[in-house]
């Protein structure tokens, strides 16, 4: 089969597309033949060495496939040859075949598209998970989204607007901006033009913000963090503006606020079945027309230092996708 190897860390340029040997299950585990894999921002610490996992070499990255199973290892009574699945994988999704736990399977909705279902499981996973279980939002609170034209942080406004949230998408652009407020937003900061601590005393009337979804950290924590209400819950999501912010916890203090961390990876190891219940739940949230995931781009496999350079330079809006 045809993989994305990663063989030293390094930059998307680095990585080789090599033939390799197929792949065979162990207990519990099954074959998936990918039709799509899903690109994300991790992926682009992973290769680098700068990730929570750091595999051994050579590995492909990726964490979210679309597929066919192909083999079923020991112990899998639940799932069958020829099905159609969802799966977090962690890494190994930029190859032709992946390897997933049985646990870590869905069953894919009849109505989805394989490139659809890839893009679906990681972000929209952690922004539920965020929201739901962590920050516990209620109708009628302000959500603001950090980073909001990305994967994750697009899945987050619709995901707070279905739940019945007040979002605010913060944006480096104002064409990014305009796709947010077609997900969800109702009110939209451009930061880069924008003061972003002044601008939510406005459109909040200096009440300050419910929840914060933070996968961005750098420059825009402090004043998001200072800017939040009574009670405040800070979500931290991720650094993809490469700076892990220094927070002075007396801001916390002052605001009876909590930071909350945010690592779907280990929920859905921790939690499984909460992650399972989680996960039917927002694909009937898609079927029922509430949640609307953005493709903005496909690659074939190997095109996929494109699509990582793609999500570094923050050029992608939504979700890009592989496709074998």
């Amino acid at each position: 089969m045809k993989a994305v190897l990663c063989k030293a860390y390094g930059l998307p340029d680095s990585l080789v597309v090599e033939e390799v040997a197929s792949l065979i299950p162990a207990i519990g585990e099954v074959v998936v033949s990918v039709r799509a894999c899903g690109v994300n921002f991790p992926d682009t610490l992973i290769i680098q060495g700068k990730y929570q996992f750091k595999p051994a070499m050579p590995f492909s990255p990726g964490g979210e496939v679309a597929g066919i199973v192909k083999l079923v290892g020991e112990g899998v009574p639940h799932i069958s040859v020829g099905d159609a699945v969802i799966g977090f994988t962690g890494w190994g999704g930029y190859a032709e075949e992946a390897i997933c736990q049985a646990a870590n399977i869905v069953p894919m909705p009849p109505e989805m598209s394989f490139p659809l279902a890839a893009s679906f499981t990681l972000a929209y996973g952690t922004s539920y998970h965020a929201l739901k279980d962590r920050a516990m939002l209620k109708a009628g609170e302000t959500l603001l989204v950090l980073g909001a034209a990305g994967g994750v942080g697009l899945a987050a406004c619709e995901i707070g607007a279905a739940l019945g949230a007040h979002v605010i998408a913060c944006a480096s652009t104002d064409e990014k901006l305009a796709i947010c407020r077609l997900h969800g937003a109702t009110d939209t900061i451009n930061y880069q033009t924008q003061d972003l601590r002044e601008a939510i005393n406005q459109l909040t009337k200096k009440r300050g913000i419910d929840v914060v979804y933070d996968p961005v950290g750098g420059p825009y924590t402090e004043p998001a963090l200072r800017a939040m209400a009574w009670k405040g819950r800070y979500l931290v999501v991720g650094f993809a503006a490469g700076e892990i912010p220094k927070i002075a916890l007396n801001l916390t203090l002052l605001k009876g606020a909590s930071i909350m961390g945010v690592f779907w990876g280990a929920f859905i190891k921790n939690e499984p079945q909460v992650s399972a219940d989680n996960m039917q739940e927002l694909l009937a949230m898609v079927a029922a027309g509430k949640l609307t995931p953005l493709i903005s781009a496909t690659y074939p496999l190997e095109h996929a230092a494109d699509a990582l350079n793609d999500v570094m330079a923050r050029r992608v809006v939504g979700k890009v996708v592989l496709v074998t």
